[in-house]
């Protein structure tokens, strides 16, 4: 803790258990009330630049190389951006679902990490439980059986990716215009040899998040929880779709803002802000402005959204999710947990069914048509909505990219998250290690991946301080 004569300042630094590096600051008064909290990613990283001037049908590839847990989300919707590039309006049937079950699989193994490994020991243990207890060290020692079936979920997960992308990260089976290689037999055979067992685990793994939600059901629904917008992707009918469709914006209460946008009309419709503290954006809603129009993206979004599931059991999972709050949407922050288990079960659904359709063997691989020089490809990641936008010259170079991560959609509401939990819990009290935890529990809900929100496009804050050897500051510049 820091003290400035009538300020105190609590930096929470690194936030632990999150993808990429990030710190909360929090700024006391005398009496110990809270006044600000927020978040501050302090990486930056500037994809949006040197992709330019790389040959387009490199892009697939190289934008992956923003996660390391994500790759496969920023692959498929680089991919579907230079499919408009090439001309490719229709995909093979082949290519198509090859694509889609490498993105449930990408789903699979990325919602399991996050509640197995990086949740559970919150859920399991308590907020306030010992630090040396509360982490996958702790939750393997305890419930061994849970550690293992994380383990497993994420490894099947990956070997979906590894038949579908050529490798478990850092794949390349998404071309401009369709995908180059299909799903052998034998690739086939081995994945349904663990799939029902699968299919059981997720089912256990939403039974402990809905269990969990309900039992502390009246502490939950006010920890960092505020209404909020919601935005995702929708079909035509309203069903959810993780990997196409149009974009759909409701209120708190449910009320359409927009509906069946197409993607390509995105910035007439979405905005970003830049704020001098953090390094990443601050997308809102045109309409409603910065202050009004802020949304929230992910699992919670596309279950206030969407109109129903098309697969049955994951159905049946939304439809009890949804009653909790009368069919209402659901503002709960801590709701998150809860609906990543419902979209867990809903991928190992979608791969199921994929894996008995012949056309994974088809071997119409590609398409192309009229090029042209402006893509942009948008898929519902693990954690919400991605944007993926490029504009390509004569020469086949890219000259632009812009990209809205999933955590950058949920910036805004990961710091009135962060802000309201502080207040909450910290004002006037002794500051605990546990009572820090819960500010970090309010941002894990959001799953968020710091690495791919920071690559931002265009003027940021920069501060830069020449120090002396005794300390003092002796000059500084700020942009």
């Amino acid at each position: 803790m820091i003290a400035t004569q009538s300020r105190k300042k609590i930096v929470i630094e690194p936030l632990t258990r999150v993808e990429g590096h990030g710190k909360v600051t929090i700024w006391l008064d005398e009496n110990n009330q809270v006044q600000q909290a927020r978040l501050h990613v302090v990486e930056f990283r500037g994809f949006e630049r040197f992709i330019q001037g790389r040959l387009y049908h490199e892009v697939p590839v190289l934008v992956q190389r923003l996660c390391g847990i994500c790759p496969v989300s920023h692959h498929l919707a680089a991919a579907k951006a230079m499919d408009v590039i090439v001309g490719a309006d229709q995909l093979t049937p082949t290519a198509e679902k090859m694509r889609r079950l490498m993105h449930y699989g990408q789903l699979f193994q990325s919602h399991a990490l996050h509640f197995f490994h990086l949740v559970s020991p919150d859920l399991l243990f308590g907020f306030d439980a010992d630090p040396a207890v509360r982490n996958v060290i702790g939750v393997a020692a305890k419930h061994p059986e849970l550690a293992l079936q994380g383990v497993m979920m994420r490894k099947f997960g990956q070997e979906i990716i590894h038949a579908t992308a050529g490798k478990r990260i850092h794949g390349t089976g998404a071309i401009p215009g369709g995908v180059n290689k299909n799903l052998s037999i034998a690739e086939r055979d081995a994945l349904l040899e663990n799939v029902e067992q699968m299919v059981e685990w997720a089912q256990e793994a939403l039974k402990l998040a809905r269990d969990y939600s309900v039992a502390n059901f009246e502490r939950l629904a006010s920890f960092g929880s505020f209404p909020s917008n919601h935005l995702s992707l929708v079909r035509a009918n309203g069903a959810m779709d993780l990997y196409h469709g149009k974009l759909r914006a409701i209120t708190a209460d449910g009320e359409r803002i927009f509906d069946q946008v197409d993607c390509v009309h995105y910035l007439d419709y979405i905005a970003e802000e830049v704020r001098p503290w953090s390094y990443m954006k601050f997308p809102f809603i045109k309409s409603l402005g910065p202050r009004e129009g802020w949304y929230r993206v992910g699992p919670l979004a596309r279950l206030n959204t969407c109109d129903f599931i098309d697969t049955p059991q994951a159905e049946a999972a939304r439809k009890e999710f949804m009653a909790i709050t009368q069919d209402r949407p659901n503002n709960i922050t801590m709701a998150y947990h809860w609906a990543r288990m419902v979209e867990l079960l809903h991928a190992i659904e979608k791969i199921q069914t994929l894996l008995h359709d012949r056309d994974l063997q088809g071997t119409e691989l590609v398409v192309k048509g009229e090029r042209r020089d402006e893509g942009i490809g948008v898929v519902e990641a693990p954690r919400g909505t991605l944007f993926h936008h490029y504009r390509v010259d004569r020469n086949d170079q890219v000259t632009m990219a812009n990209l809205i991560v999933s955590t950058t959609h949920n910036n805004e509401p990961i710091n009135r998250a962060v802000e309201k939990v502080a207040r909450d819990h910290l004002s006037g009290t002794k500051i605990t290690e546990g009572l820090l935890n819960h500010v970090e529990v309010a941002i894990r809900a959001y799953d968020p991946c710091l690495s791919c929100a920071t690559h931002a496009l265009g003027q940021m804050a920069l501060r830069i301080e020449l120090v002396g050897p005794d300390g003092r500051i002796l000059d500084a510049r700020a942009r």
